[in-house]
This record gives structure tokens, sequence and C-alpha cells, in this order.
């Protein structure tokens, strides 16, 4: 493979370091942050050694050696606290965006070591209203997506609240909703070659109630004006992990399930799938090779090595970790295991 592969995992005991030589055998590098669930966390490939998680509780902690430790560049001063995800611009890596719960979005813009709260986001009259259905958890951001061709426009979704968008910088926000279109957004994926071409990621409730146009899956072809349903022929309704391929904006994966996380206790788990599109959203098909006995779990999180596109990672809410050498068409498990995941990064060390 050329040099070391590190997968970092945001888990709900921390972030831990994988390292691989030859994509086979796994080490743990490093684990840290153990006494936090890590919801999100980011790293890029030009600065490998340096990730940034987002803590539920603790606020954004940031790592420059693989995890081998950490630190808390804005101890004791305002910032974010309970952390939901965390979105590093490539374009500027010391500018860092954390959504949290509540409703809140902070930008940093020298590594972590001051924030500054957009209290824009609450100009919006829509924010107020929003309540999540189980208590105790709170209506929150979940993702924070960037325009990769204009630093000016980004996007935040909300859980049960549609998503937001800014094309000011974060002076002003506007509601990105339609009817039909499921409210629980999880994940936003933008095709970098053509930034009015998103894809999302829904947690289904309205579709479980009946009152909307698809299950899970969701896309707009103009930027976040309109959206259509996506993977509709799935029964499942809930979904978390978005991927695009690196090189192939038109191939995208994802897994979906039934129910939601409160329902997967009984017996037949989540009835999860992973599934794949080589058309644009077109049409999915699911991949079943080798993954034949995960579907009781839910795989929360998929990732790319970026210099080899063709391997995937995907990790599972049990802590098992799952690859692919042949872009999804077969899978295997690999000989480790995690507490359980919820993000993913690659990058090479």
């Amino acid at each position: 493979m050329g040099s070391a592969t590190v997968l970092y995992a945001g888990t709900n005991e921390g972030v831990v370091a994988l390292q691989s030589d030859d994509g086979d055998r796994w080490e743990t590098r490093s684990q840290g942050l153990k006494g936090w669930s890590v919801p999100k966390l980011d790293a890029l490939a030009s600065q490998p050694g340096r990730v940034v998680a987002g803590t539920r509780g603790d606020g954004v902690w940031v790592s420059d050696d693989f995890g081998e430790t950490w630190d808390k560049p804005c101890y004791g001063k305002r910032g974010p606290g309970k952390v939901r995800c965390v979105t590093i611009d490539p374009r500027n890596p010391d500018t860092i965006y954390a959504g949290t719960e509540p409703i809140d979005l902070f930008i940093s813009r020298d590594g972590a070591k001051s924030w500054d709260r957009v209290d824009s986001v609450w100009d919006v009259p829509f924010v107020a209203t929003i309540s999540y259905p189980a208590p105790p958890i709170e209506p929150h951001v979940r993702e924070v997506l960037l325009d990769p061709k204009d630093p000016n426009t980004l996007y935040i979704a909300l859980q049960v609240g549609y998503m937001l968008k800014s094309t000011d910088g974060g002076g002003s926000w506007r509601l990105l909703e339609q009817e039909g279109l499921d409210a629980d957004v999880h994940t936003m994926v933008l095709d970098p070659a053509n930034p009015e071409r998103i894809f999302i990621a829904t947690g289904g409730n309205s579709a479980r109630q009946g009152r909307s146009l698809g299950r899970a899956l969701y896309m707009s072809s103009d930027a976040g004006e309109t959206w259509s349903p996506t993977a509709a022929d799935f029964s499942q309704e809930y979904s978390v992990p978005l991927a695009m391929h690196p090189t192939n904006p038109a191939i995208l994966y994802s897994a979906v399930a039934s129910g939601h996380p409160g329902m997967w206790r009984e017996p037949q788990g989540a009835r999860s799938a992973i599934i794949r599109t080589t058309d644009g959203g077109e049409t999915w098909q699911q991949l079943q090779d080798g993954l034949s006995g995960i579907s009781k779990q839910f795989p929360a999180a998929i990732v790319f090595d970026q210099e080899e596109p063709d391997r995937i990672y995907i990790g599972l809410s049990s802590g098992e970790l799952y690859t692919s050498q042949d872009a999804g068409d077969s899978w295997r498990r690999l000989e480790v295991r995690l507490p359980s995941v919820s993000d993913l990064r690659c990058v090479r060390a």
C-alpha cells in the first residue's frame, strides 16, 4: 500500500487509532478520551497526525500525534460543550466548526483555541419551535457541510429540524424544508464537482408515520431548494452513514435500517443493509458478499481510503469493522474489536 493506513474511530469510549501497513493486519496505535462518547471526529489527509474530536459533554479536543496525547485548546474559555459534530475546513485547517446539543453552532479560526458562537442560527424562527420526541436528548446540530467552491456557503443539518443554509459565511440563515421531506436529517453529502447536488440521510420518522415522500435517503439537484426521494425501494427507513466515492461522485454508499435505535433491542435487531448506487442515486443495490452476519447491528460509519478509493471501511455499532478492496463487491471482517463505533476517518501516516 506504500504507507501505513490509520483509521480513527469515534466510539462511545473515546477515540481509537488503528494502524496497518498492508490493510490486512491491524494494531491499536492509541486510545484516548476514554471517559467520553465521541459521536464525530475529523482529520485531513494533509495533516494525518492531527485529529479533532467532539465529545458529548466536554467540548472539542485535539491530538497532533495520532491520538497518543490530547489537548483541549480552549480549556477554561467559552466554547462548545455537548458536541454532536465537528468539521475541519480543508481550505484552512485552523477553521473548525462544531455543532452542539441543544442547537448551537460554534466556529473556531485558531485551531480550537477560541470559539465564536454563531447566534444568527437562532434568527430563524423555526429553530425555537423544534422539539425532540425522546427526552432527555434535545434537538441538536447533526452535521456541518461546507461548499468546496464557495467559502461563504454552508449547511447545517438539524436533528428533527430539517436543514439551515447560509450564503454569507454564517451571517444569516434560511430554512430548507419541503412538504414530504423527512425533518430528521442526520448526514449531508455534497458533490464537490457540482455543489448544487446534495444527498441526505435521515432518521425516517416521517416515513414511519406515513407522512414522507420517501424513506431514509433524499437528493437535491438545486442546492437544497427541492428534494426527491432516493433508495425508496428498500423497506428500511433509518440511515446515518452516507459516503460519496472520492473520484466518482455518481457512486455513493449508505446503510439503512428498520425502525430506530430504541427498537433494535428486539431479537431482530436493526435489520440493516449496506447499499450502493453507481448512477447518482437513480438506482441502489444491496451489498451482501461477506456481510451476511451484520444485519442485526447498525453500520454507523462508512469511510474511503483516499489513496485507494476502492478500499472502503465500515464501522458497526457492535464495534466490529469490515473492509472491501473492490468498491464494495465483497467484504471481510477485520480482526479487531472496538467499543461501539459512531464515526470513522482514514488517513495515511
